[in-house]
């Protein structure tokens, strides 16, 4: 065929389709007019597995939200008018938004049941991890996990690469402190949990997975569909919510790549800017 804008509408709804990348369905709109007809939003298979993207923290006076890429880097822009001033969820590709006064993390798995209103508790974490850690509960597969992320509590600055750009909120609890704070995540536990015994058993293998966890729903994915993204690794967004009463900039700095295998923690891939929020974090 000598020019590809003459391609069968339905052949190109075919192949408009096949794409799980957004980035990648926004280039083949862009071809030209007949390409851009066959890209609708209902043409978009919303059925196809997808890795999460990172959106940053509300900007002031704005309702729209940056949505970064951890596949290229790719920046998109979203009105979010319902997120504005609230706490941001994501769950089965629903956007949930959430007031301040509600985030339990006492480390327990509960079974609701929904018609009676009865909810009981089928595993606990051991008490010491529940000072100064954040919990998390992620399905991967059929199997459920508890990750535990330590390191979210203030902290005083004992080497410079712990040193972080934040201003102390002027109030009379830090007076008598001495010394920079800092806070940040040293180390991420992940359980494996039995439903039947209420057994939990650590592990440092999650096989072709990775999870993304933060201030927001948790989930898992299968690098192996998707290029960039480390299996083993845990993906992880700001969850000190203390910081917005400590710090005069906010929250939002404590962001990075887990690796499971050895504990090392890297940058979150595309981005090493600075993304901060009084309200909501990047999430």
């Amino acid at each position: 065929m000598d020019d590809w804008s003459d391609f069968n509408y339905d052949m190109l709804v075919l192949i408009a389709k096949r794409f799980n990348l957004i980035e990648d369905y926004l280039n083949f709109a862009s071809v030209c007019k007949s390409w851009r007809c066959a890209a609708t939003k209902e043409n978009f298979n919303t059925n196809l597995a997808r890795v999460p993207w990172l959106m940053l923290a509300e900007e002031e006076g704005n309702s729209s939200r940056q949505l970064v890429s951890p596949y290229n880097g790719m920046i998109m822009k979203k009105k979010i008018p319902k997120a504005s001033g609230k706490r941001c969820m994501e769950t089965m590709g629903w956007l949930v938004t959430v007031g301040k006064d509600e985030v339990d993390g006492s480390g327990r798995v509960l079974v609701c049941d929904i018609e009676s209103n009865q909810t009981q508790v089928v595993a606990q974490l051991a008490r010491g991890y529940n000072y100064g850690n954040e919990s998390y509960i992620v399905e991967s597969l059929g199997t459920l996990f508890i990750v535990v992320r330590e390191g979210l509590m203030l902290r005083y600055i004992t080497d410079d690469i712990e040193r972080i750009p934040l201003t102390l909120t002027q109030d009379d609890i830090f007076d008598d402190l001495d010394g920079e704070l800092t806070y940040g995540t040293t180390n991420i536990d992940v359980f494996e949990v039995d439903l039947v015994s209420g057994k939990l058993t650590q592990t440092k293998e999650l096989g072709d997975t990775a999870f993304f966890i933060g201030h927001n729903a948790s989930r898992s994915v299968q690098p192996c569909q998707f290029p960039g993204i480390k299996p083993n690794h845990i993906y992880f967004t700001d969850d000190y919510w203390e910081s917005y009463l400590v710090f005069e900039e906010g929250g939002g700095l404590d962001m990075g790549v887990f690796n499971l295998a050895d504990g090392t923690i890297l940058p979150f891939p595309h981005y090493k800017g600075v993304s901060l929020s009084l309200v909501c974090p990047p999430t």
